[in-house]
């Protein structure tokens, strides 16, 4: 990695979506086994039976502590914290001067000592909560951090916490079998339980569209606890989720995992030159502006709008605000249409140029997969995470979509480059096709389940 700021890549440059565009940044990392079955079966796990993911590598991990912390954090956070306490989490986020969205975690209230708060997510919103850690240290702000990398960065060296997340219709069952009930413990709250002797936090919560637990320890007491979650679940057939079906359960669950970070105005010019330029990630997809702005989303247009609370005072209130007033775009699900992913398909083993390559189960060709959604050839959105569920047997993805563009509509997912970036994960031999998408909620398993198959 190069030592290169964000500041000095972008003036060497001259655009940031140029930047973006061709830098080599890997789509998404996930350090663990891709598959323990098939992938297949083990999408089909969390919707029909029980399954495992482990959580415990691909994640960034801050470390947060101090006096001082909650007052900053507040002060970057539309997040209220008015009874935020031990005990509970929240999905944080932050926004710039002008309301867009920085990014998304889940920051752990664990307890009151040192560490007691940690926050959970890919590196975007942490690097930003790190810069003004650091910030607030160097002026002599009671404020503690520790910042931990994904085991792909780290190296060899073990995470703090193991993390499992338990999902699926079997899982109160699992959880029957180990304790005679299902933890009374509420959602987005913490509660104490033991397996095999270890003593272990659990986080009500969903993944994959399904109600579970993550479980989650010192990582020196994974295995046990691990195994006898295995052992628990295995006449409801337990299974173990790997990296590839893992990846695309934000589609089943409707959170879009990796939001293009709003950092290129003046209120994080020092940010900017900060933040090294490899951390900036990259940019993939049909979306083509040279202004970077294009690229940006609020918290409405993803579906974080229920994290916004104007109860105090934060960078961005005042433009938040007027936003929320009147949001212009919502999170969707495009139910991408089967002739049209067949035929990109069949473009690769047939003459011709083919369409770009649409990877199962996940299709991201940069760190920020920003397609464009049109109607009759105008833009009325971003379509951003796309691929493949086995369980209903359906391509799709998320987007940020015109509010007046209703469910049920069909609109067009422009999919390939023009021009073609530079980055190495995209087939630099490759043409533009569009694919029909239906418009549904997100998650959308009951609109897919009653509604779209019907009209098959």
């Amino acid at each position: 990695m190069t030592s290169e700021s964000l500041a000095q890549a972008i003036a060497r440059t001259g655009n940031a979506v140029e930047l973006l565009r061709n830098q080599d940044w890997p789509s998404i990392t996930f350090p663990i086994k891709p598959e323990f079955t098939n992938w297949r079966d083990e999408q089909r796990a969390w919707s029909s039976t029980v399954a495992i993911m482990d959580q415990s590598h691909h994640m960034t991990q801050l470390f947060l502590g101090g006096a001082d912390l909650i007052p900053m954090l507040s002060a970057i956070s539309p997040n209220t914290f008015a009874t935020f306490r031990a005990g509970i989490a929240k999905q944080l986020i932050s926004v710039n001067h002008d309301g867009y969205l920085i990014g998304d975690g889940i920051l752990f209230y664990n307890s009151d000592d040192v560490e007691g708060l940690v926050l959970i997510g890919h590196h975007i919103l942490i690097d930003w909560v790190r810069f003004n850690v650091e910030k607030a240290e160097a002026l002599g702000k009671d404020v503690h951090h520790r910042l931990e990398a994904n085991s792909a960065m780290r190296g060899g060296v073990d995470p703090t916490f193991y993390r499992y997340e338990l999902q699926g219709p079997e899982a109160d069952k699992v959880m029957e079998k180990l304790w005679g009930t299902i933890p009374e413990v509420k959602f987005f709250h913490i509660g104490d339980v033991e397996i095999a002797g270890k003593k272990v936090k659990a986080l009500r919560h969903g993944m994959a569209g399904q109600p579970g637990f993550e479980f989650y320890g010192p990582y020196a007491d994974g295995p046990a606890v691990i195994a006898a979650l295995q052992e628990a679940g295995t006449e409801y057939g337990i299974t173990m989720v790997g990296a590839k079906a893992y990846s695309s359960s934000p589609l089943e669950s409707g959170w879009v995992p990796t939001p293009f970070p709003a950092i290129w105005d003046d209120d994080f010019a020092e940010y900017r030159e900060w933040l090294p330029a490899a951390r900036a990630g990259s940019i993939g997809g049909s979306m083509y502006s040279t202004d970077v702005h294009d690229y940006q989303f609020t918290p409405y247009d993803l579906g974080l709008g229920r994290s916004v609370k104007f109860d105090h005072d934060f960078h961005g209130r005042e433009a938040l605000e007027k936003i929320a007033a009147s949001p212009a775009r919502r999170k969707v699900t495009l139910l991408w249409n089967a002739e049209d992913v067949a035929s990109i398909v069949k473009s690769q083993v047939e003459p011709g140029i083919p369409a770009k390559f649409l990877d199962f189960p996940k299709a991201r060709y940069g760190f920020y997969q920003m397609d464009r959604v049109e109607r009759a050839g105008k833009l009325v959105g971003i379509s951003t995470d796309a691929g493949y569920i086995a369980h209903d047997q359906l391509y799709m993805s998320l987007a940020t979509l015109d509010n007046d563009v209703p469910e049920g509509t069909v609109v067009d997912v422009v999919w390939g480059e023009d021009p073609i970036s530079q980055k190495p994960q995209v087939d630099q031999k490759h043409r533009q096709v569009s694919i029909r998408a239906t418009v549904a909620p997100a998650p959308y398993h009951d609109y897919a389940r009653s509604v779209y198959r019907a009209n098959d």
